[in-house]
């Protein structure tokens, strides 16, 4: 017996108007950055510009994986498609990775060639003032939805690769207007590729963990498990496992002994009922599955 989780169709139907509004964002900045960078000659701004680029791509392998995932589940995929959202992010994290080897390749390039690289930095600081102001915006849109969905998570993790950069830019275009040294415009390209290469890391680290199916951060099966014996009619409890579908969707299904008599008395629905009641406050697990069996049924199991 279990209890199925609540339908997500409103918070993915949500997620997809947000994912559209920054897409809407993400490419107008990104138009705009081309330009600028073609204008000034800035090495930082045209990073930034393939940065936002990749991210409209992202944030529409994004809209697909969120379109897919809100399918609803069937008798092939019993527990529906939320795992797209984490393919979804999987691409994300490998387009960052490449993303930030050829912007630290190109950017390299520029600083031994400096006589190669004069710079507009006035016009440069202009539009990457309006990259700051985008990019601000549409993480603002994307804050709360990133929290429940490793999906918008890439996608916001993007964006603020793309905030950080737009204001490594700034510093680089303010020096080169002050000072004229063109060489701060390959180094703020330099900074925006370390700066991406962390968070990538971090999204592919949790990618990882979702489809190993490795306990959700912060959880813990043994406290979990002390729960599970605190319930009155609980003898013990064993065979514990506790997964995640996606970002903030987790599944829990253990074996639990009870007293004989919650068996025979009518009581085991009461216990079923408190279990998952206990799952739910305290873990947040809306999907558990528990078999509620007698003492000496796990030894008829081993000897199975």
């Amino acid at each position: 017996m279990h209890d199925h989780a609540p339908d997500a169709g409103i918070r993915g139907a949500s997620n997809r108007r947000l994912l559209a509004i920054s897409l809407g964002i993400t490419t107008i900045v990104m138009v705009v950055q081309i330009v600028g960078a073609v204008l000034s000659g800035s090495l930082a701004l045209l990073a930034d510009a393939a940065h936002m680029f990749t991210d409209a791509a992202a944030l529409i392998i994004a809209l697909i994986a969120s379109a897919v995932a809100a399918r609803p589940a069937n008798e092939r995929s019993t527990f529906g498609y939320q795992r797209a959202e984490v393919f979804g992010a999987l691409i994300n994290g490998v387009i960052l990775i490449g993303l930030s080897a050829w912007v630290a390749v190109e950017a390299i390039l520029r600083f031994l060639n400096p006589s190669e690289s004069a710079v507009a930095g006035g016009l440069m600081l202009i539009v990457a003032v309006v990259g700051l102001v985008a990019n601000a915006a549409a993480m603002w849109l994307l804050s709360t939805a990133q929290r429940t969905s490793i999906n918008v998570r890439g996608a916001y993790l993007e964006v603020l690769g793309d905030l950080i950069g737009s204001a490594a830019v700034i510093v680089a275009a303010i020096i080169i207007v002050t000072t004229g040294w063109a060489p701060a415009d390959a180094i703020a390209s330099l900074l925006i590729a370390a700066m991406i290469v962390p968070r990538a890391i971090g999204l592919l680290r949790e990618v990882a963990s979702v489809l190993s199916e490795a306990a959700p951060q912060g959880m813990h099966v043994e406290e979990i498990r002390d729960h599970i014996l605190s319930t009155p009619g609980v003898v013990d409890a064993h065979d514990v496992h506790v997964w995640q579908l996606t970002r903030g969707a987790p599944v829990f299904s253990a074996h639990v002994v009870v007293e004989e008599s919650a068996l025979t008395d009518g009581r085991s629905g009461q216990i079923l009922g408190r279990l998952q009641t206990c799952l739910a406050d305290h873990f947040d697990v809306d999907h558990s599955t528990f078999q509620l069996e007698p003492a000496g049924h796990i030894e008829h199991e081993a000897h199975a």
